[in-house]
């Protein structure tokens, strides 16, 4: 039981950089070098998880629940039609689904920063 609660508070790194790593091959069809720049932003979470830092953590946490906050109102606006994009339900299930999870994995960051123990 130890072993997972100490492997469990790298899950938000790890889904973070899992989703860079999707948004990197699904951006590298472009075949620009700007897509290449996708990949530096896993670089914090990988930091993270080789040599965890408090003030990174707290900083890479507070970053993303306000990206995230962000994405919700953007989801929310889209969701209830306030926006004049039309999108299929299917893509607004999805979208949520990322919507939700991103922000919990931000709140998770800074949860652990916020504990003594990392």
């Amino acid at each position: 039981m130890k072993m997972i609660n100490k492997y469990a508070n790298l899950t938000p790194y790890l889904y973070f950089i899992a989703f860079t790593i999707y948004w990197f091959t699904s951006a590298i069809s472009s075949s620009d070098i700007w897509t290449y720049f996708i990949l530096l932003l896993m670089i914090p979470f990988l930091w993270q998880i080789i040599k965890p830092n408090k003030e990174l953590n707290f900083t890479l946490g507070i970053s993303f629940v306000c990206i995230s906050s962000y994405i919700i109102l953007i989801y929310l606006s889209d969701a209830l039609h306030i926006s004049s994009i039309e999108l299929a339900k299917g893509v607004i299930l999805y979208s949520g689904v990322f919507v939700i999870t991103n922000f919990l994995m931000s709140l998770w960051i800074i949860r652990n920063s916020l504990r003594q123990t990392f």
